[in-house]
């Protein structure tokens, strides 16, 4: 159960952001907008913030969805892993990395599962999930592999994921096939 409920699956107002919020959904309003919606200015300032990281970034999107589901795993934030590890296959991520990302750290030194740049991610990403600074070395290594506009874009999108596996795990969202609501 969430910890505060969620607002209706056919919420219309404010209609102008619940019309583009479904926009950027394909129709639908998904658990976490429901619970993002009770607060209309924090809502609007989300779905600008996301739709340009799942979107408008230059990051290879493969790399990104990997970033990301590394990120709901380290945070025990299910709801995010099952939203984006769809994401991450329809990118090109092969099943065997997903599964591999039960265990971030041993993925991220796997040579035979992945590449420099993806382990790269792994890396950054667990430094910035668990230390919120990466050490030197793994920082070194990413600014190696990635351009520099690159480099900004994927400890943007590791930072902004980890506040959407915090915001959440805080509230209790759960799979959208569970609960009837």
């Amino acid at each position: 159960m969430p910890r505060i409920p969620y607002l209706p699956a056919d919420l219309a107002d404010p209609a102008e952001l619940v019309a583009a919020i479904r926009r950027r959904r394909g129709g639908e309003l998904l658990k976490l907008d429901r619970m993002l919606l009770y607060s209309p200015e924090f809502a609007a300032g989300w779905n600008a913030l996301l739709g340009a990281v799942r979107a408008r970034l230059q990051l290879d999107a493969r790399l990104r969805e990997l970033a990301i589901c590394a990120v709901a795993r380290l945070n025990r934030a299910p709801y995010e892993f099952e939203q984006h590890a769809p994401e991450f296959l329809a990118a090109g991520g092969p099943q065997r990395q997903l599964d591999a990302l039960d265990d971030v750290e041993a993925a991220a030194r796997d040579e035979a599962s992945f590449d420099a740049r993806e382990r790269a991610v792994l890396r950054l990403t667990l430094g910035m999930t668990r230390d919120v600074t990466p050490s030197e070395q793994d920082f070194a290594t990413a600014a190696a592999l990635f351009p520099r506009q690159e480099l900004v874009e994927l400890v943007g999108v590791v930072a902004s994921y980890n506040m959407v596996s915090r915001f959440l795990v805080a509230l209790g969202v759960h799979s959208e096939a569970d609960e009837a609501g």
